[in-house]
Parts: structure tokens; sequence; C-alpha cells
């Protein structure tokens, strides 16, 4: 199911050889949970995916699958369908497998500490409270992935359950805000591949 109308499309796919980079958008698998809070990583990667015009839909590694070429180099694309507290056992394989290192592994996930729509750019951190970030730590023993973090907005009060929040339905006008911030999330993973992280961190951050 596309959730954003598509605005344009290239020739993305992947040149032959091992992937040399590694891009993990986290979420929940089933179509109950497409448009929650905590399925825009999926929803990022599903959007790189119609603008390079490439699937995601192998299954390998606990995961749906896709290569795409970006700024010349080989990218395996995934969506781990583990559950997001386990997505680390779909990182963990796919890094196995083809020896691609931490710092060549970009993530794409939720966070409810920036407004929606923010971007939040890093080299390396904590899971911040992130339950799928906390499982790919937790199952690599490492913390040094850039990633980029998408702010979906605080819980309306305290009395909300978190849980209840991340999984909760964005509204039509928030999905609009998601597009916004997952179209310039797949301008700053070109810029991740291409080594220009600082660039990146200062134009989105």
């Amino acid at each position: 199911m596309r959730l954003f109308q598509r605005r344009k499309t290239s020739s993305g796919g992947a040149q032959g050889g091992a992937p040399e980079f590694l891009i993990v958008g986290l979420g929940n698998p089933g179509a109950k949970y497409e448009t929650t809070r905590h399925n825009v990583g999926f929803l990022c990667v599903d959007l790189l995916a119609q603008k390079h015009n490439f699937p995601i839909k192998r299954l390998k590694f606990k995961a749906l699958c896709g290569d795409v070429t970006l700024a010349g180099k080989r990218c395996l694309v995934i969506k781990p369908q583990t559950f997001m507290n386990a997505s680390g056992e779909a990182v963990r394989e796919a890094m196995q497998f083809y020896k691609i290192p931490p710092e060549k592994c970009i993530l794409v996930f939720d966070d409810a500490s920036l407004p929606p729509g923010k971007l939040r750019i890093r080299r390396q951190g904590s899971d911040g409270g992130q339950k799928g970030m906390r499982s790919i730590i937790e199952c690599t023993n490492r913390d040094d992935f850039p990633r980029i973090k998408i702010g979906i907005g605080a819980k309306p009060s305290p009395q909300w359950d978190m849980a209840d929040w991340v999984l909760s339905a964005f509204s039509s006008d928030e999905l609009k805000t998601m597009r916004t911030a997952c179209d310039a999330a797949c301008d700053a993973l070109e810029l991740l591949v291409n080594g220009e992280l600082d660039r990146a961190m200062g134009q989105y951050n």
C-alpha cells in the first residue's frame, strides 16, 4: 500500500556485487500498523522505494529486502518483520551476512521527543528509549550506527501510555507532515551514503 503519492521516480536499480550499505527502516509489520507513529521508519524507506523505483519485497534475514544504488553505492534496504522490539535480530543477520560495519548501517526510526516532522541525524548514541534501537544495540553490542530520527511528537498528556501513543494512527494532516519529513530523510540518506554525514546534520538538524 502506498501511503504517499509518488512525486518522482528514477532508475534506482542496484548494481551487481554485495551491498556496501545497509539502510534499515524500523516499524511493525501488518496492515493495522501501517499509518501508526511507530512505523515512520517503514514509511520513509517505502517512500525511498517509490522515488527510486525499486521493490522491498524479498524476504530474507527476517526482513523484507530491496536493493538500490544511492550516490553510486549499492545499498540493501530492509524492513524487519520481527516486530519493533526484536528488530535487532534482522539487522544483525544482514550485517553479518554481508559483513557490513556499523558505520555503514543507517537506521531510520521515530522519536517521540522531537516535534512532529523534525529530523535529528546522529553519528552514534544510545537507544533514547526507542525499543527497536535498544534491540539493535543489544543484538550487535554496538551503538555506533548513523541514524535519522523523525519526530512524531510527545504524547498528549502524562496519562497516556507511551505504547498506546506510538501505536496510535496519524491523522490525515499529520501524514502530510510525515510525507515532508520522509522526503527530507530520503535526501539525507543519499548524503549519508555519500559520506557527507556532517553536511546532512548541518542541513537537516
